[in-house]
């Protein structure tokens, strides 16, 4: 009898969970085209940035771990900052910090974009370039913050994705990105799931209307203008007992009712995009070159890395799925011990499979 009462309540929460990604399938399949779509077009650019002047720590910079060490302690200090500041009022101010960072990290994505528009009108002035650069990137940071709607955020979050990754995945080899993903992704769980001010980090970026997240609506009339900025506090009140519930038409039965849209972080995007990049910049050149778009001086890009690198974002669409059965429900979840932990199996698989396990390992120094 005591099985029977656990494998009931099982049935009902594993019915509960499939009511739910069916209910939301159209705005969790949208979620992750973008996810999909900023990954890979930062491995369209990569070759453009692909150089040693361009990494962020030099050549030597991209074995030593001490980095990484910075580049996480940086993020926790940049997160409380922006927390105290929500605190004290100062939402101009933490706007103005944000959209300097958004900015830089947004010429980089859009550069590539207007070398393609000037060689094909046959324009080769570097002067011309960064001018047309700089203009339609502060172009886009002031439409966001005029009309600050969700494919708005989405089209600047969505490049600002592929220009952070680029430049982290870049800077790192592929041992030194996953070192950077395992401690990003216990930071993360404690973050969301312990101390909670993720959440509040969360809550006041969605506030502020910033594009350091995703939005993917669940029907045609939301709008992201009119969007509280209190989504993930509310959303965590949704596991308890007294959550609010909508009726079920077709069944007559209550359920839980989630959010009007669902809200993934830029970071949810950025760490298994940095892998992927790693991978097609520092694996060995197996195979015949399948991506040489960009031409000289441009490094080439080989079939064998190529593969991992695919391999290691499917790995990471692996771990989106199952986040998704859990976020379905409305409850905020940790993303990255799900997506960093499907996205480094993916490429120890396509690795093993396409290059050899041997050939994943780089040599790597603390200090």
């Amino acid at each position: 009898m005591r099985l029977e009462g656990r494998g009931s309540v099982a049935d009902s929460e594993l019915d509960e969970i499939l009511d739910a990604v069916l209910d939301q399938w159209q705005s969790m399949a949208g979620m992750a085209a973008m996810f999909t779509a900023s990954i890979l077009f930062g491995v369209f650019i990569q070759p453009f940035y692909n150089f040693e002047e361009m990494r962020a720590f030099g050549e030597e910079g991209a074995t030593e771990a001490r980095y990484v060490l910075l580049e996480l302690a940086m993020i926790f200090v940049f997160t409380i900052a922006i927390i105290w500041l929500a605190r004290k009022g100062l939402d101009m101010l933490i706007k103005g910090i944000v959209f300097l960072a958004l900015w830089y990290s947004l010429f980089m994505a859009i550069g590539p974009i207007i070398a393609i528009l000037m060689w094909i009108t046959s324009l080769s002035s570097s002067g011309l370039w960064l001018v047309a650069t700089f203009v339609t990137s502060v172009s886009m940071m002031y439409t966001l913050h005029k009309f600050p709607e969700w494919y708005v955020v989405n089209a600047v979050g969505l490049l600002v994705g592929s220009g952070v990754i680029v430049m982290l995945g870049i800077a790192f080899v592929p041992v030194l990105i996953i070192f950077f993903m395992v401690l990003a992704a216990v930071y993360d769980h404690w973050a969301v799931n312990k101390s909670k001010h993720m959440l509040e980090l969360a809550d006041t970026m969605i506030g502020l209307k910033l594009p350091v997240l995703l939005v993917a609506p669940k029907s045609t009339s939301y709008t992201f203008l009119e969007q509280e900025g209190n989504v993930m506090e509310q959303s965590e009140k949704m596991g308890e007992a007294t959550a609010p519930v909508e009726q079920d038409v077709e069944a007559g039965t209550p359920r839980p009712r989630g959010r009007d849209a669902l809200f993934m972080g830029l970071g949810d995007v950025i760490f298994p995009g940095m892998l992927v990049i790693s991978a097609i910049t520092f694996l060995p050149d197996y195979g015949p070159v399948v991506f040489d778009f960009w031409g000289e001086p441009s490094e080439q890009i080989h079939l064998g890395a190529m593969l991992v690198g695919m391999g290691t974002l499917l790995g990471g669409l692996v771990g989106y799925a199952a986040l998704m059965t859990q976020v379905a429900r409305g409850k905020p979840q940790a993303g990255l011990p799900l997506l960093n932990g499907g996205s480094i199996l993916g490429y120890l698989i396509s690795g093993a499979v396409f290059i050899g396990i041997d050939e994943l390992w780089q040599d790597i120094s603390f200090f």
